[in-house]
């Protein structure tokens, strides 16, 4: 396998990965019972649910395709999570899944970036 080819995989995984934990998260704030103060944590599911699907669709084509505005927009990755770790924000107290999805969406954007920026592409 070419050194380009797996620079690009890494970076579309890494970045596939965020995306269905942020989905995922959707799926299960949606499924627990809304009641009162919990139509808020439903809300936010729904919300979840479309920007991890966003997310996915975008790491898995045009990322894929080397189209550098979605290396641009999946920017949005790192700056969410660091933004939840800094205002200690839900979801969880550990804060330790955020930390992990600030590194792997780094990685992410950051391996595959000569691909994004090659001379001539």
């Amino acid at each position: 396998m070419r050194r380009e080819t797996l620079c690009l995989r890494i970076g579309w995984i890494c970045l596939l990965v965020v995306g269905a934990g942020i989905l995922t998260f959707g799926l299960v704030a949606v499924a627990v019972p809304a009641s009162g103060n919990q139509k808020l944590l439903v809300a936010d599911g729904v919300a979840s649910i479309g920007l991890g699907l966003f997310g996915v669709l975008i790491a898995v084509i045009p990322f894929r395709r080397r189209e550098r505005w979605a290396w641009f927009a999946l920017w949005f990755y790192p700056a969410f999570w660091m933004v939840h770790l800094v205002g200690r924000l839900p979801p969880g107290r550990d804060h330790v899944h955020q930390i992990a999805f600030i590194m792997l969406s780094l990685a992410g954007l950051l391996v595959p970036i000569r691909l994004f920026f090659a001379r001539g592409g």
